[in-house]
């Protein structure tokens, strides 16, 4: 069974840079799409982004866009997340998840398996 292990999280100056990474055991990690999700306190878990299984597309919520870059190295079995220009709109909790593709609903939250997060905080 696939087992995820978000790391990386932190406290994050406004306009600094952070990486996530998300470690997959247990199963192939290029049989999935990896999608990473945030909730903050009192929000539902709201969609970041999402990559294929071979890396080739990928997709953005509007509020990341241009700012989140995600990728991955199924070598390493990991997917990342770098953020850049991160504002304190971003602290939440980090998630992330697998599912066999992103789909156009990827933004949905009903991945097969998800990690136990990591806190980001974006303060100065």
């Amino acid at each position: 069974q696939l087992q995820l292990v978000e790391s990386g999280g932190g406290l994050v100056q406004p306009g600094g840079s952070l990486r996530l990474s998300c470690a997959a055991s247990g199963s192939t990690l290029d049989d999935y799409a990896i999608g990473w999700f945030r909730q903050a306190p009192g929000k539902e878990r709201e969609g970041v982004s999402c990559i294929s299984r071979s890396g080739a597309s990928a997709h953005y919520a509007a509020s990341v866009k241009g700012r989140f870059t995600i990728s991955r190295d199924n070598a390493k079995n990991t997917v990342y997340l770098q953020m850049a220009s991160p504002n304190p709109e971003d602290t939440a909790v980090y998630y992330c998840g697998a599912a066999p593709s992103c789909g156009n609903n990827w933004n949905v939250p009903i991945y097969d398996y998800w990690g136990q997060g990591t806190q980001v905080t974006v303060s100065s």
